[in-house]
């Protein structure tokens, strides 16, 4: 879980490790395959998966919401060639206002 603490923190300047600890266990196993440990965002098809997945059962987020903050943690992250997932799904919750639902 303390590997991925420092990519969040790129991204964000107080990290809530509860948080990253929850997101590493809700990814469990896919964390190892070096394809499903990033998030391709510019693939519909993979922000449609995160949007009815992540966002909707872990979050709670509506489908509007879910896009409107899956846009704004894409933006956010522009920069990064290769984006982590447990970061992605982190800074989602914070632009969300849903990290709370994490712990």
């Amino acid at each position: 879980m303390t590997d991925y603490v420092p990519d969040v923190q790129k991204y964000t300047d107080k990290v809530n490790t509860a948080a990253v600890a929850a997101i590493v266990k809700y990814c469990g196993n896919s964390l190892h395959d070096p394809d499903a440990a990033r998030v391709a965002a510019t693939d519909p098809k993979e922000l449609a998966t995160i949007r009815d997945g992540f966002a909707a059962k872990k979050l709670g987020l509506g489908a509007g919401a879910a896009d409107t903050g899956i846009k704004a943690t894409a933006e956010k992250m522009k920069d990064a060639n290769q984006k982590s997932r447990v970061t992605f799904y982190y800074l989602l919750a914070e632009n969300t206002g849903t990290l709370g639902k994490l712990n």
